[in-house]
């Protein structure tokens, strides 16, 4: 079942700016990553799930209803993450946390208690003495306190260090498993990769991508730095993938997808001194969709 539908939603802004003819679906259950540059569309689009704007063209349904007609219905049923927060900054995180709570009509603060002992937040601190990582900390205890059936987050790690971005990632992983369906854009790819069932990729305000994670895995290239013993081997070896190839000496530097077996027999001809190989991160398959350019 579609959770979340976006219909050819357009939002003209003028100048090339805002959301052009965009549809895609979050079915229940599903974790959809949302990428894109800044100002790509992203927060655009998800603010059209939350009601705050209207389309010029187009519309967007969660759980059937209008997000922008029926805002009130529809925001009971979400966890919801800004890419920008706007803060009470002379209340301690505590108070804001407690005075939200009080907003949504909450009867219990036992997960929101939870989520600061998870994240480890001195609750205690006025918001305007917070660093960004720590205020993140309060929007993510405000977003999945609720425990809503839908999540959508905007940027959700924003200004976190590593340990906290992986216990955002363990916490999205129970979420899902909880059968929680989520809207999540973000720049940090291996958060993507490791949560993720399927990417949107939105670029200059059009859907540019719609893949699997599966598949997205699939196409990867692997990079191979392969040290010969004497540079005309190097040289020699390079005629045979002139498209996919840097040499440096020595040392030749190749992209490939497959051809597994077809490299080990060229190389077999030459003296190896040694090969390094990784596979193409997501970020690097991803600059395929933005053309190997940044939009910010």
């Amino acid at each position: 079942m579609k959770t979340i539908e976006i219909n050819h939603l357009t939002k003209d802004y003028g100048h090339h700016k805002g959301v052009f003819d965009v549809s895609f679906s979050v079915n229940e259950g599903e974790i959809l990553g949302f990428l894109g540059p800044n100002g790509s569309g992203k927060t655009t689009t998800i603010r059209h799930l939350m009601g705050f704007i209207k389309p010029d063209q187009g519309n967007t349904t969660i759980l059937g209803l209008d997000t922008f007609k029926q805002a009130d219905l529809v925001q009971n049923q979400l966890g919801y993450l800004p890419g920008e927060i706007a803060f009470m900054e002379d209340m301690t995180a505590k108070d804001f946390i407690e005075f939200m709570a009080e907003m949504k009509n909450m009867p219990s603060m036992k997960k929101a208690k939870e989520l600061m002992d998870y994240f480890e937040l001195d609750s205690n601190i006025k918001i305007k003495k917070m660093s960004k990582g720590m205020k993140q900390k309060v929007a993510l205890v405000i977003a999945f306190m609720q425990d809503a059936p839908i999540l959508i987050l905007d940027e959700p790690t924003s200004g976190l260090d590593p340990l906290m971005q992986n216990k955002f990632v363990e916490l999205i992983k129970k979420e899902k498993a909880e059968g929680k369906t989520i809207l999540m854009s973000s720049h940090i790819f291996e958060e993507i990769e490791h949560t993720c069932d399927r990417v949107v990729i939105i670029r200059e305000g059009k859907i540019v991508a719609k893949e699997s994670m599966e598949n997205l895995k699939h196409h990867r290239h692997k990079h191979y730095e392969i040290v010969f013993k004497d540079s005309k081997d190097a040289l020699s070896f390079s005629q045979l993938y002139k498209d996919h190839i840097s040499i440096n000496n020595r040392t030749v530097i190749l992209s490939l997808k497959g051809e597994v077996n077809t490299l080990i027999q060229n190389l077999s001809h030459y003296d190896v001194v040694d090969i390094l190989v990784r596979e193409q991160s997501l970020e690097e398959l991803f600059m395929h969709y933005y053309g190997g350019n940044d939009h910010d």
